[in-house]
């Protein structure tokens, strides 16, 4: 029987480090990591070079090994990829045209405009009665990165011009959505939808788009609606972190991101959910059945707090990772910077310096705790 699983990566990422491949471990796989950064990645087990941006690359790899039992990524960009290449093998995944319907944010509103009729155009053809302020966003991007409130025809002109220098990317032009925003938090088999959880997540002050916190709460009663548009987009399998607002009783989608949530958030939703989450992602991907009690977390208080670089420079001061109880407070600290390194403010969650997790039995305890322990560290960047 097959027990090799291909994971594809990108860049190195806590998710796949410090949650998936421990996880295989666990569940006794092989693992071979197909990726176009071996060098990221020489440390964790086999490591083989691959252009995993071409599917054909990556069935041809396959196809030259050992046999798979799964085919996996946890990456934004290589859903679609991953997803026909599982389907070449006959293997559990995504359906690929989901995942490019995901990634695509063009795409996406086309596919959703009867649902959740959105303005979007191509930045380079906005038309002079667009419906000002616009979010200018690459159309494939991630993380906040190049991503920015425009207030009129000008100012998105020179936007584009300022992105256009650093990136080639197709950029997007899209309404403005107001309201308090929100994630939810899913996890498929094929069979059936289930939500692990929800954040709300407080956002830097326009133009940025900066997440500054993320703060575990019930899903809001808007939720339904959500899910329909999850459905209508084919999402059903696997992991999905999805982000919308909602705004006078109305719920609509930012955008959809068809893996697991990131920056710690996925250790931080393991940890209060009480499941070996990355685990059971694993498994679907094997061909198994989600168990009974793969539902959402029904006590606690939990609050992800990125320390985020506020100037240029070397950062010359930052703690060590750090595991502490605080009362009934567990707080873990894991570094996303290390000391020496430069730091280029980019206004993007590019610049996290560590996130601080904390989970208690109270809004109030994780609060106090959380301050306590921002007040007795520093990070110094000169």
């Amino acid at each position: 029987m097959a027990s090799t699983l291909y994971l594809v990566a990108g860049k190195a990422t806590t998710s796949v480090t410090h949650g998936f491949l421990p996880a295989a471990a666990r569940l006794g796989l092989d693992v071979v990591l197909l990726t176009d950064r071996p060098s990221a990645h020489g440390h964790h087990g086999a490591v083989a070079e691959c252009d995993v941006s071409d599917f054909r690359e990556i069935i041809a790899h396959v196809g030259a090994a050992a046999p798979p039992a799964a085919i996996f990524s946890n990456s934004d960009f290589l859903q679609a990829q991953t997803a026909l290449a599982a389907a070449y093998f006959g293997l559990p995944g995504k359906d690929w045209r989901a995942a490019t319907r995901a990634k695509n944010k063009a795409l996406m509103r086309r596919h959703l405009a009867a649902l959740d009729p959105v303005f979007s155009a191509a930045a380079d053809a906005v038309p002079p009665d667009a419906p000002f302020p616009l979010v200018l966003k690459p159309r494939d991007g991630v993380a906040s990165e190049d991503v920015f409130l425009v207030r009129d025809a000008r100012e998105l002109a020179l936007r584009r011009a300022e992105i256009a220098a650093r990136r080639p990317d197709p950029l997007v032009a899209e309404e403005y959505l107001p309201g308090e925003v929100h994630t939810l938090e899913t996890l498929g088999d094929g069979h059936g939808l289930r939500v692990l959880g929800s954040f709300r997540t407080r956002m830097s002050p326009p133009p940025f788009f900066v997440e500054e916190r993320l703060e575990w709460a019930p899903p809001p009663p808007q939720t339904p609606e959500i899910l329909g548009r999850l459905a209508a987009l084919g999402v059903g399998f696997g992991a999905c972190h999805t982000e919308f607002v909602v705004h006078e009783g109305r719920a609509r989608i930012i955008e959809v991101n068809y893996r697991l949530i990131g920056d710690h958030c996925d250790l931080l939703l393991a940890d209060l959910l009480g499941v070996p989450l990355h685990e059971r992602i694993l498994r679907v991907h094997l061909g198994e059945r989600l168990p009974a009690d793969a539902g959402a977390a029904t006590g606690g208080h939990a609050v992800a707090e990125p320390v985020i670089a506020d100037r240029a420079g070397m950062l010359t001061a930052a703690p060590e990772p750090c595991d502490i109880d605080d009362g009934a407070v567990r707080l873990t600290y894991r570094p996303q910077r290390k000391i020496g390194d430069t730091i280029a403010l980019t206004r993007t969650n590019r610049d996290y310096l560590g996130t601080v997790r904390a989970i208690g039995p109270a809004p109030d305890a994780v609060e106090a705790a959380l301050a306590r322990f921002r007040a007795s560290r520093r990070w110094v960047i000169t």
